[in-house]
């Protein structure tokens, strides 16, 4: 049976992850109130960031804004967009 949780981001019950993604306080939280949704979305939109913002994992600047934009879309509230990004067209 799948494991539900009431996902902060969209506010309705809906599947969770299978475990914690981070170590500690932050991966326990992300696990009780984060959807596998959410997460998966999350993770796309990282990337995006990741590639278009040209991010360095190395830098601690961009590991603070990455993170600091992570608590933010999973909870609903406005996040960074990639500037200039636009989806290919199907």
């Amino acid at each position: 049976m799948t494991r539900t949780v009431m996902c902060r981001k969209h506010k309705q019950e809906l599947p969770g992850l299978e475990r914690p993604p981070y170590p500690g306080a932050k991966g326990e939280d992300i696990f009780n109130n984060v959807s596998k949704q959410a997460w998966d979305e999350w993770q796309k939109h990282q990337t995006l960031l990741i590639n278009e913002r040209r991010l360095n994992m190395m830098n601690a600047e961009d590991r603070k804004f990455l993170q600091a934009e992570m608590d933010k879309f999973l909870s609903g509230e406005e996040y960074a967009q990639a500037d200039g990004y636009v989806p290919p067209s199907e």
